[in-house]
């Protein structure tokens, strides 16, 4: 039987509304980045614009991000800080690393209009600095653009020619705050309506099938809304919703950092899915095993519990973190010698094990005799050359393991973080228009952000879900804003 949290989200007919207390051209659920930005374009476009938050105000999940935007094809910035890109490059990058499954549909118009998009938010005011970032993560100084993928590493970088696509505000520390700041204020210029405090649970349906507004609870009694022209549901993924993640993702239960806000209870999926919209991947999620900083960790060698290498240890963390936990049992440990010897800074990791030999070290992690010594023969033979044959490491962060004491960094979901947060959600097509199981549009139904399955269906660079849920909460805002109530 279907539980009492999924049924709290069977759409109303419009027959069952004695009246609607609230009115407006286009009502948005959600105010964090995909809302607000879905908001501005709909006001922009000279409609009647309500968004309801169920929060005291609105940031959500954006506002606690390291606020980075991918964003490439060949933007100012990039091409001051010396950078060749273009949106075919871009477009090779994002269907070789966002799958399986990555949607051509959404990725290429995302690639052909990024630089555009990179316009439009520097023209809200979000400050941009001609400064680059070159450690593969979110920078902790001013800088605005970085690495935030797999770009460079094998086998992306033989797929696609790599650019850094990490763009953010120019502000020291996490850049999410500054973000939604700029873009709540944006949404203010643009008289866009807002209320907080309203959560909303419910679609209504019009005798057509077609969306015509929400019922909300707001201070302990239900309300209804009535959008002459269309709802936007922009209300987040469902990574704090405990019973959907057993459901559908049950691999993420296992990340013991949940990426998200308590409004990150999946309300907006549920609330379509009940009015018949289809979902894509609810399995999918981005899963990151936050190895860096330092980025000389690189030079360390990552292990499974057979003792064998499983992916080039220059890649992405959110890569790194999903082979480690989908493809490993997030059995791994990471391999250093005496000199290389340093924990991440961003996760709680203790040494799994010690030794003077391999031999030794394999023994105390439980090994078979032997695995890692040959692993680790087999690395540092090519090492010394400073190549990587097998994973096909960049020569740069390849470095024979060979002075002891040897450790191993104990990298287990049980024992270190593994942050995580929903990829799946409704399918849209690339004007945010809610899809049925058939490919027909719901009326009157849009949505952005991780309330949808985006760009990323499984594989993940950082700067994705803001990225396509500011682009695709713009072209959802607009989109609604053209509907004829």
């Amino acid at each position: 039987m279907p539980s009492r949290a999924l049924d709290e989200a069977t759409p109303i007919p419009e027959s069952r509304i004695a009246h609607f207390d609230h009115e407006a051209d286009v009502v948005i659920a959600g105010l964090g980045c995909a809302g607000a930005c879905a908001a501005i374009e709909a006001a922009a476009a000279g409609t009647d614009t309500l968004i309801v938050e169920q929060a005291a105000g609105g940031g959500g999940t954006s506002a606690n991000s390291g606020g980075l935007l991918y964003l490439g094809g060949g933007t100012p910035l990039q091409k001051a800080l010396g950078f060749e890109d273009d949106p075919e490059s871009m477009f090779a990058y994002l269907m070789a690393a966002c799958g399986p499954g990555a949607d051509e549909a959404l990725v290429g118009p995302y690639c052909e209009h990024s630089v555009e998009h990179f316009h439009w938010l520097a023209g809200l005011g979000l400050p941009f600095k001609e400064a680059f970032f070159p450690d593969s993560h979110e920078p902790p100084g001013d800088e605005s653009l970085t690495h935030s993928g797999s770009e460079e590493a094998w086998p992306f970088c033989e797929i696609a020619r790599p650019a850094p696509r990490g763009h953010c505000a120019s502000v020291v520390g996490p850049k999410g705050p500054l973000l939604m700041q700029t873009l709540l204020a944006a949404v203010e210029r643009a008289r866009a309506r807002v209320q907080v405090g309203v959560r909303a649970r419910a679609l209504v349906l019009g005798e057509d099938g077609s969306a015509i507004g929400l019922v909300a609870r707001h201070r302990g009694e239900d309300i209804a809304i009535r959008a002459r022209r269309g709802v936007v549901l922009t209300a987040g993924g469902f990574i704090h919703n405990a019973e959907m993640l057993a459901r559908y993702a049950p691999a993420l239960t296992r990340c013991r950092y949940k990426v998200g806000t308590a409004g990150d209870d999946g309300s907006g999926i549920r609330m379509a899915a009940a009015a018949g919209a289809a979902t894509l991947r609810m399995d999918a999620g981005d899963i990151t095993l936050p190895l860096f900083p330092p980025v000389s960790l690189k030079e360390a060698v990552l292990v499974n519990r057979f003792g064998q290498r499983f992916v080039n240890e220059d890649a992405y963390m959110g890569r790194t973190g999903e082979l480690a936990l989908l493809r490993q049992e997030g059995q791994v440990y990471a391999i250093v010698d005496e000199p290389g010897f340093v924990r991440p800074e961003n996760a709680p990791t203790e040494v799994a094990a010690t030794g003077d030999t391999w031999g030794e070290l394999e023994s105390e992690l439980g090994f078979a005799p032997g695995s890692l010594a040959a692993t680790m023969e087999l690395y540092n033979h090519h090492a010394r050359g400073g190549s990587d044959p097998v994973f096909h490491k960049q020569p740069r962060h390849v470095r024979p393991l060979e002075r002891p004491p040897f450790g191993a960094l104990d990298l287990r979901a049980e024992t270190t973080w593994y942050a995580a947060f929903t990829l799946g959600g409704l399918w849209i097509d690339a004007e945010g228009s809610v899809q049925t199981p058939t490919g027909e549009p719901i009326p009157g139904l849009f949505a952005a952000g991780r309330t949808t399955s985006g760009v990323a269906k499984q594989g993940y660079s950082s700067g994705l879900s803001l990225g396509d849920g500011s682009f695709f909460g713009r072209r959802a805002g607009r989109a609604a804003a053209r509907t004829r109530g």
